[in-house]
């Protein structure tokens, strides 16, 4: 819809019990703003990643003993509900990683490697977050070495912060073999969802969505979304650092090869070399950071416990709420975003600049006035002018009041720099 004067707000209330379950809000008096950075914890992760250090550490996998095979299949049961929680079909599509630029990477080397041959195109978004870009450019580098020369080639965004479909079906060619995109951008807060490009492309061509700003936000269905890859990151969703889940459908299983061959892997030797094993051992060699696999399981629990609807619903009013109150602002500009959309729109993630000051300033301003917030270019490789923007990402925690008191600041140096 078109918002006018009499369409009402969405609430923004949060439950009363959100912010009781980070501990690190309680007593802060800075507001935080920067969860498409990082979330805060909750206290059920941070209580389950100290019992596994102080009540029977144990690998998985391995031992025989009950601490061992107590942890084996508890990593089992959070492998299931994660697949439940992602919407994949089935536990062997679920491979636990070190976070999203570790999956990214698994799937430019586990299924790249092999599967693309000379003149091989790969679609990406040239503005997307650096670990969803220079992957491929690397891979192209790598494959150059032995002869096979591959083409990342950058696709557009529109105004809105979403891929722009039809810059992607006029660069599709007979060779183009992967499109991967941000499902919900990092820097504008548009979600692409590529719908508008199903039944027109050739089936065999496969997708690949970062869903690291998606994940614990907002529902992500990757077998809605036709993903053949989905990758996500726990910090961003209430999880532990260095964690990551990277989805590998069934139809790709057969066309991937060992990412990190060793202890634990699903691989055979034989006289060739090594024989590729099942799914999802195939991906994880080694110890996994079993605390923060425990700690995931506990994050989806509290997601779950808000309703992942009701994050959506929350953040999208706290997005609309704040791009109503900074529109006014003289010299501000948004970046793409929810703020140039058609229709009422906001996934918890606003950008924009501010003249007179420059974002690091701005930044600097906003943090000794107590708004944490993140400022310079977020990791995108195409901004090269060095001027960034002021980035401002929202959870379940944060309240409609700090969004307004956040407007009133961002106001008020506005009319000091101007």
């Amino acid at each position: 819809m078109t918002r006018t004067d009499e369409t009402p707000r969405p609430s923004a209330t949060p439950p009363v019990a959100a912010r009781a379950l980070f501990p690190a809000l309680a007593c802060a008096t800075e507001v935080y703003l920067d969860s498409a950075a990082t979330t805060q914890k909750p206290l059920p992760v941070i209580e389950t990643i100290q019992r596994y250090h102080s009540n029977g550490t144990a690998n998985v996998g391995r031992g025989t003993y009950p601490w061992a095979t107590g942890l084996t299949a508890r990593i089992a049961r959070i492998r299931e509900r994660t697949a439940a929680f992602i919407g994949a079909e089935h536990p062997d599509e679920v491979v636990f990683t070190a976070g999203a630029t570790a999956a990214l990477n698994a799937v430019a080397l586990s299924w790249g490697l092999t599967a693309l041959a000379d003149g091989d195109e790969i679609l990406y978004n040239a503005s997307d977050h650096a670990s969803n870009v220079y992957p491929w450019q690397h891979l192209r580098g790598l494959l150059a070495r032995f002869g096979r020369r591959i083409h990342p080639i950058p696709y557009r965004t529109t105004a809105a912060g979403e891929a722009d479909t039809d810059d992607i079906l006029a660069k599709i060619t007979p060779r183009t073999r992967l499109i991967t995109t941000g499902h919900l951008h990092h820097v504008f807060g548009g979600l692409s969802t590529l719908e508008e490009l199903r039944g027109r492309i050739d089936p065999a061509i496969l997708l690949c969505f970062d869903c690291s700003q998606s994940g614990g936000h907002l529902p992500v269905d990757v077998t809605a979304l036709g993903a053949d890859f989905a990758i996500f990151a726990a910090h961003k969703m209430f999880g532990a650092p260095g964690t990551g889940i990277l989805y590998c459908h069934r139809r790709v299983h057969d066309r991937l090869v060992p990412f990190l061959p060793g202890g634990n892997s699903g691989i055979a030797t034989d006289p060739g070399g090594l024989r590729p094993g099942p799914m999802p051992a195939l991906l994880e060699g080694g110890t996994p950071d079993i605390p923060g696999i425990l700690a995931l399981g506990s994050a989806l629990e509290v997601l779950e416990s808000f309703g992942m609807d009701v994050i959506a619903a929350h953040n999208r009013a706290l997005t609309l709420r704040l791009i109503d109150g900074l529109r006014p602002i003289p010299g501000l500009e948004f970046l793409p975003g929810p703020a140039h959309a058609a229709c009422e729109v906001g996934y918890g993630i606003v950008s924009f600049t501010l003249d007179g000051i420059s974002a690091t300033d701005a930044g600097f301003v906003l943090s000794e006035l107590g708004f944490l917030v993140r400022t310079g270019a977020h990791c995108v490789p195409a901004d090269t002018d060095g001027a960034g923007s002021v980035r401002v990402s929202t959870h379940i925690y944060n309240t409609p009041d700090e969004i307004d008191r956040f407007v009133a600041c961002v106001r008020t140096i506005a009319e000091e720099v101007t």
